[in-house]
């Protein structure tokens, strides 16, 4: 999708440093962090919500990705969110 700035970031076209990569997700920090350590886990391909992703590997290698990138940054407690809909606070739609 051309017009999904999370699709644009995954490119490479606005420099952001990825905190953690995989084949199936990147990870990088939120540029309007509601906590100290605020991440975003983006899956490569577009998904537009949670409501869009029938896929359980992708899903499955999500989940995975967060528990990789916070064992490397050492974060023992952590809170994963994932907003659906415009309703319930998502603001761009490419599931994070």
């Amino acid at each position: 999708m051309t017009d999904c700035i999370f699709c644009k970031i995954i490119n490479g076209d606005f420099g952001t440093e990825f905190v953690y990569e995989n084949e199936y997700a990147v990870v990088f920090k939120d540029i309007n962090p509601k906590a100290e350590t605020h991440l975003l886990v983006v899956p490569r391909l577009h998904v537009e919500s949670l409501n869009e992703l029938d896929d359980k590997e992708l899903l499955g290698e999500l989940m995975l990705a967060v528990k990789a990138v916070t064992r490397q940054l050492g974060i023992k407690s952590y809170k994963t969110l994932i907003n659906t809909g415009k309703e319930a606070g998502q603001e761009v739609f490419h599931l994070h």
